[in-house]
């Protein structure tokens, strides 16, 4: 197989900065409070600290999240939702909450509200019943909106219009966002005072994968023969079938890679690096970080399982910065 030498080029490092530090901006959410609910390792707080609004209240139930949380912004999130009673929570003017996914993924069993899990939703209406916060912002995968036929969707868009929002949504992909990743994920905006609200247009930059690459990988990231070996032989024998499962190799050059998803410190199937007279390697925690567009000096967790699992669970910052700026100007009239 032909593959190509990961060599890093003198303008990356400019790359890097641009990906994954905040644009200088007259914004700002100075004086606005924010909770951040199912809040895993705080991926979409970042841009909110940014804008200058302060937090008031975190929530995330995994003690290994709860840990890089404390890591990186020096505060311990509660646990479990459903054991927080709404009065316990701060009052605020902005609820962030990337709620749980699995419930409405492909990769799920898509039983959606008959999950437990899925019943979370139901949680955050507790505490936007009782706090009337301006502005939410949820996140999800992208087959939420259309999981049992645009029904789950419904019962959401109801349930906040019943409590008062005017609600909008869209998918959003990563890759139009300045980052080497196709990731679509649907947003959720709604606001309880009428304003004048808009979906950021994306950037549509060119990407390569090279600007999160990092110049020296140590030895332990490259795929032992064995494994490499296996990913191979299941690939053919997806191939053999007709269909396309199987490892996916990328190239410094490649536009973009696909979706890292929790699963990935398993084998690194879904996203391998070509490397030259060697077996293809997997990305380093601080390549998945960058993926995702955390900023340089964002902490990441001691373990590399735990931080793919994080990294892979959480959001592409670039995209929650884009909104936060809309909320920012729709909130201050400056749309």
């Amino acid at each position: 197989m032909s593959t190509q030498v990961v060599v890093k080029s003198p303008s990356i490092k400019h790359k890097q900065q641009t990906l994954f530090e905040p644009p200088s901006t007259s914004l700002s959410l100075e004086g606005y409070k924010f909770i951040d609910l199912f809040a895993g390792i705080g991926g979409i707080r970042i841009p909110f600290d940014e804008l200058n609004a302060q937090c008031v209240f975190s929530s995330e139930w995994d003690k290994h999240s709860q840990q890089t949380y404390m890591l990186n912004f020096g505060e311990l999130p509660f646990g479990d939702i459903t054991q927080i009673e709404a009065s316990q929570v701060p009052s605020f003017d902005i609820l962030l909450a990337g709620f749980p996914c699995q419930p409405f993924s492909n990769a799920g069993h898509k039983k959606g509200f008959d999950d437990v899990r899925g019943t979370l939703f139901f949680d955050i209406c507790r505490i936007i019943e009782h706090h009337k916060p301006e502005v939410l912002l949820l996140e999800n995968v992208k087959g939420f909106k259309n999981h049992d036929k645009g029904n789950t969707f419904s019962v959401v868009k109801s349930h906040l219009n019943q409590l008062g929002y005017t609600v909008y949504s869209q998918v959003l992909n990563s890759k139009d966002f300045g980052l080497p990743q196709n990731r679509e994920r649907i947003y959720i905006v709604a606001f309880k005072s009428p304003v004048f609200f808009k979906f950021p247009n994306p950037p549509l930059s060119p990407t390569f994968v090279e600007s999160i690459l990092e110049q020296t990988v140590g030895e332990e990231y490259t795929l032992s023969d064995k494994l490499w070996g296996g990913h191979q032989r299941r690939k053919q024998e997806h191939l053999n079938k007709g269909n396309g499962f199987g490892y996916s190799l990328f190239h410094p050059h490649s536009s973009y890679t696909s979706t890292i998803s929790a699963r990935y410190y398993k084998d690194g199937s879904e996203i391998l690096i070509a490397q030259e007279d060697k077996n293809p390697r997997k990305l380093t925690p601080r390549e998945a970080a960058r993926l995702q567009g955390f900023p340089e000096h964002y902490k990441v967790s001691a373990s590399k399982v735990q931080a793919y699992k994080q990294f892979g669970n959480s959001v592409s910052v670039p995209v929650i910065r884009a909104l936060a700026t809309e909320i920012a100007s729709a909130l201050k009239g400056q749309n």
